[in-house]
């Protein structure tokens, strides 16, 4: 029978891990105890990811069992895990939070990571993957954070993304002086960050990743694509500049992924990144690289970038190209500039 609780300390504070012999990852044996000691063990790291940012708690509480189903915004009963966007009721006074909009005009207080006991706290509601929004509670309008996605679609893989971001993504950061740090995603793509001035709205942020990927789409138009509607993208790996939108959020460094062998999106340098493969990183083998390379994005908050040269690319695509806005998630209001939000097959006045 499971142990009802222990507690752990976590700095200056006593984590309660309720019934921590709870296996969460039946085809290995992974317990919650496994969990909570995973990201202790990687603590500065999914700190420096998510300290003060809104956070979503993707949460397992059950585990990642064969069948086990997340909640969606089509299918949400019923489900064994979901999102969870505003902070539990009963949370201990030190668990902080920041009030964000959504683009439904709705307002929520969500988590916002201060210290490391929080990410424990939230590992113990069962939360596996931390999805910060790129803001920081004090200005939760103005991103400091560009996420560049390469999301890899039927046919191609992690091998692809990798060359993607090898090749004309980061030849495109240098072109631009920017500095991206590189992670895997934890399934089988690649994530970039690159720290930018928080000066600049959601939508603009949102252009910019969409003129980056246009760009990379000119470059290498066989293997890259940017279009929204799945049926159109074909074998490449897509530039999903949709995650800079509010409300869009991708899973931190060091999250845990719900998959059965409990892989983790995992900072790489870009010398390793070709020799690595997503099921490398799990909550068993990071810890040791963990103590013996620290966070590989640990230089991350070092410099700050300008978006004015990805601001200009997309005037560039507009006035050169006759390249406006592409859709919003399907949850959004209909956007200024925004074209028709209709899958093409079933455009029936195209």
């Amino acid at each position: 029978m499971a142990s009802p609780f222990i507690e752990i300390p976590v700095g200056d504070r006593l984590v309660k891990v309720t019934n921590p012999d709870k296996v969460y990852f039946p085809e290995h044996g992974y317990t919650k105890r496994q969990l909570v000691e995973y990201y202790l063990a990687v603590g500065e790291g999914i700190l420096r990811a998510t300290r003060d940012r809104p956070t979503t708690l993707e949460r397992w509480p059950s585990g990642v069992f064969e069948g086990a189903r997340l909640a969606t915004r089509d299918n949400p009963r019923g489900a064994d895990a979901f999102y969870q966007k505003r902070i539990a009721k009963g949370a201990p006074d030190w668990v902080e939070s920041a009030r964000i909009d959504f683009p439904s005009g709705r307002s929520a207080d969500e988590v916002a990571p201060s210290e490391t006991a929080v990410i424990a706290w939230a590992a113990n509601l069962g939360t596996l993957t931390f999805h910060p929004w790129p803001v920081r509670k004090g200005d939760v309008d103005h991103p400091d954070e560009l996420r560049i996605d390469l999301d890899p679609q039927p046919g191609t893989d992690f091998a692809d993304a990798v060359r993607v971001a090898l090749g004309p993504a980061r030849d495109l950061l240098g072109e631009l002086g920017y500095t991206g740090f590189v992670k895997t995603s934890g399934k089988g793509g690649v994530h970039i960050y690159v720290r930018v001035e928080p000066r600049w709205t959601f939508t603009d942020v949102r252009r910019a990743a969409l003129a980056f990927g246009r760009e990379l789409e000119r470059r290498v138009p066989a293997e890259v694509t940017t279009k929204w509607w799945k049926e159109e993208r074909g074998e490449q790996i897509f530039v999903d500049f949709n995650q800079n939108a509010r409300d869009r959020t991708i899973a931190s460094a060091y999250s845990v992924r719900p998959l059965p062998h409990a892989p983790v999106s995992a900072p790489v340098t870009w010398d390793e990144l070709a020799d690595v493969a997503p099921e490398d990183f799990t909550i068993v083998t990071m810890p040791a690289r963990f103590a013996e390379v620290g966070d590989l994005h640990a230089a991350i908050d070092d410099a700050a970038f300008s978006l004015e040269p990805l601001l200009e690319m997309a005037d560039r695509d507009e006035k050169d190209h006759g390249l406006g806005d592409a859709p919003y998630p399907p949850n959004y209001p209909k956007m200024p500039g925004e074209p028709k939000r209709v899958q093409p097959s079933k455009d029936t006045d195209a």
